[in-house]
């Protein structure tokens, strides 16, 4: 199924080494000629050369990753070495924008296009319902009720960047394309798939979620979905109590 895609996103719980382990398996297979990376910022992206991607510690300086607040770089090389020729491009939102949308609209930010990408289109109320719970349990419950729908609208803008990075890629090298990501925005029903499905929709794109043993699948509709091993993470909500 993931072969026959133009576009595929390949899922992970950030912190999972497994599931980038097989990020690494899966790109090696399909063979992109561009990869996608949540983790990267436009002009990251664009100092990446195969020179650095054979070279992981340069890579890692040249990206500024310990400064990035991703996890390991040692569990994120080896999908940029799976692929040395790709295209590598980045689809993060800057800091300063994502701050930008938690005093405006996600639409402010996108710019031209994003009447196109439903970006001036209001959420469903219950789908607007359903994402704001989601954020307040991902941050265990301490933000304050109005900072959530600025925080839906900054994961919406995410997607939006994911799925706009995407079409560039298929656009200028021609594809496949293999987009890595969180689980949250690889889900069809409302993740960065739905808005190429919206603008894009004779593109084929083709999702896989990773989900861990003690949690199952992640949530949200996809066309694989795999478990991995659970990570011994203790409780996420500690670091917030401590704060």
């Amino acid at each position: 199924m993931l072969e026959d895609a133009r576009i595929v996103f390949l899922g992970e719980q950030h912190d999972n080494p497994a599931h980038h382990a097989r990020q690494a398996e899966l790109v090696a297979d399909l063979a992109p000629a561009a990869l996608v990376f949540e983790m990267l910022t436009e002009a990251q992206a664009g100092a990446v050369t195969p020179a650095l991607v054979a070279d992981r510690a340069a890579l890692e300086a040249a990206l500024g990753w310990a400064d990035s607040g991703w996890p390991d770089f040692a569990m994120y090389h080896p999908i940029f070495a799976a692929a040395p020729g790709a295209a590598v491009y980045g689809a993060a939102l800057p800091r300063a924008e994502a701050r930008q949308v938690m005093e405006g609209a996600a639409a402010d930010v996108f710019g031209a296009e994003a009447d196109r990408y439903g970006l001036t289109v209001p959420l469903p109320a219950d789908q607007q319902e359903a994402r704001e719970a989601l954020q307040a349990a991902a941050h265990c419950d301490v933000l304050p009720v109005e900072m959530l729908p600025g925080m839906v609208e900054v994961q919406r803008l995410r997607d939006a960047f994911l799925a706009r990075a995407a079409l560039a890629a298929l656009d200028e090298t021609g594809g496949p394309v293999v987009v890595i990501t969180g689980n949250g925005h690889a889900r069809r029903d409302w993740g960065a798939p739905a808005f190429l499905a919206r603008v894009a929709p004779d593109v084929p794109v083709a999702t896989l979620g990773q989900g861990e043993a003690s949690h199952g699948a992640p949530k949200g509709g996809f066309d694989a979905v795999e478990i991995g091993p659970d990570v011994d993470r203790g409780d996420p909500c500690d670091s917030f109590a401590t704060r």
